[in-house]
């Protein structure tokens, strides 16, 4: 981990040069906390982002306690477990039905081992590992970029399919709207190989601003 912090040290004085309008957001925000969960299989991390889909953060974190909690001797459950538990157990927990597909679907790939393991995902390029992995159901390019960020620490993802970080994107620039995804999409050059770090720093900033509009 000290490692990672390292790299995200070295890629903020990098940004910092490249794009001087990102010194604001880079005294503003501190990202020490950022701690990728490397030791989570991909496995683990797909089947989290599919509950986060869609959802607050909390109200995806009770779905997983809800399902955790049928499994109280195991930090996670098995694949094999997810392949066992009825359709209703699952949606009790409140995952929608289309999620409970994907759950099914991911944690048979993994059985299959189509879904590669840890030692072996660490090694894959960050597109290869897009292209494999968005064949599962109700994976697209936005979960698999959420593990690379947040489980594999890769620092070069541009998740603008996001909205916190296109809205974020507006605070920064003092945008009345949101920005789509495609007027975001090609605005990434200068901050290679350090897009991830942008990320982090306008997920932060969207955070901050809805937090004051609360306060308020």
């Amino acid at each position: 981990m000290a490692q990672i912090q390292k790299q995200i040290k070295i890629g903020l004085k990098h940004l910092a040069k490249a794009d001087p309008s990102l010194r604001k957001l880079i005294n503003k925000h501190s990202l020490q906390e950022f701690k990728p969960k490397m030791e989570r299989s991909p496995y683990e991390s797909l089947s989290r982002a599919i509950a986060h889909q869609q959802l607050h953060g909390k109200a995806a974190e009770t779905i997983l306690g809800r399902l955790m909690a049928q499994f109280p001797n195991k930090q996670f459950p098995l694949p094999s477990d997810i392949i066992k538990m009825p359709v209703s157990e699952l949606r009790a927990c409140g995952f929608s039905q289309s999620k409970v597909k994907s759950l099914k679907d991911i944690a048979q790939k993994t059985l299959d081992g189509i879904i590669p393991d840890s030692k072996t995902i660490q090694k894959m390029p960050d597109e290869d590992i897009i292209d494999h992995l968005v064949q599962i159901f109700g994976v697209g390019k936005w979960t698999v970029e959420m593990l690379l960020i947040f489980q594999l620490g890769r620092l070069d993802i541009w998740p603008v399919d996001d909205f916190g970080v296109r809205n974020g994107y507006r605070y920064f620039k003092n945008k009345r709207k949101v920005p789509t995804t495609k007027a975001l999409k090609n605005i990434d050059k200068k901050w290679r190989p350090y897009r991830t770090l942008v990320a982090l720093l306008l997920w932060r900033e969207a955070d901050l601003q809805k937090m004051k509009s609360l306060k308020a």
